[in-house]
């Protein structure tokens, strides 16, 4: 099966980028191999002009699913990336506190996931793919598995952590609503064999009202684009 026909896209240092496009199409599949974590048929990967042949430190991944070790608690957790690469333990610890104060999760270093919410959890995925100072950031539907409230708390706490890091962030999503609130521009993808649709450019300003009318407007655009995907697809 072709998943992905054609796809070309060069993301700008410190850009938010989302990608949006119908269930099956390719999003995820276009992250893992951004991360190394499967190969691509035919063409080539590139950051900061050198090739992707496989995971490495400059792309820090955020699963959908917490993908914490149950039996670490929240630092050893974050810290797991600095010990495989043998960095002495009074700067894993120095690293590790620094993006665990960023995260918002000072006083929760010694709880295990089992004694975190949802959000919190997802917080160490993030503080924990910070620690190795990646050039990117790929998230897969992070928030995807948390409550309305709870999600439209992480998603204005992404955006204040990426105003501070300054980090390229891919974000995948099957939410236009997050996309439009989150993104500096959109990657809408079409039904597999997917190819890019439409890139949407948002140049509004942050914090974006979610009931504006320019908001309303591109979303119901969107949606019906992603659609019109749906029903060529079936």
């Amino acid at each position: 099966m072709v998943a992905i026909a054609d796809f070309d896209l060069s993301v700008e240092e410190g850009e938010f980028v989302c990608i949006l496009g119908p269930s099956g199409c390719g999003k995820t599949t276009i992250l893992r191999i951004i991360a190394g974590l499967e190969t691509q048929s035919a063409g080539k990967i590139l950051l900061n002009g050198k090739e992707i042949s496989g995971p490495g430190s400059d792309r820090g991944m955020v699963f959908q699913e917490f993908a914490l070790f149950p039996w670490r608690t929240s630092r050893r957790n974050v810290e797991f990336g600095l010990e495989l690469k043998g960095v002495p333990p009074d700067e894993r610890r120095e690293r590790t506190q620094k993006y665990i104060d960023l995260v918002g999760l000072k006083g929760f270093e010694d709880y295990h996931p089992y004694q975190l919410s949802g959000g919190m959890k997802q917080r160490v995925g993030i503080a924990r793919a910070l620690a190795n100072e990646p050039a990117i950031l790929l998230m897969d539907e992070p928030f995807g598995a948390l409550d309305a409230q709870t999600r439209n708390l992480m998603q204005k706490e992404l955006l204040r952590i990426w105003s501070e890091t300054k980090k390229t962030v891919i974000f995948i999503t099957h939410s236009v609503d997050e996309a439009l609130f989150l993104a500096d521009r959109i990657v809408v993808m079409t039904a597999r064999p997917s190819s890019i649709g439409e890139i949407y450019e948002i140049k509004w300003e942050r914090p974006r009202d979610r009931a504006s009318p320019e908001f309303a407007n591109l979303r119901k655009q969107i949606l019906a684009q992603l659609e019109s995907m749906v029903k060529i697809e079936e």
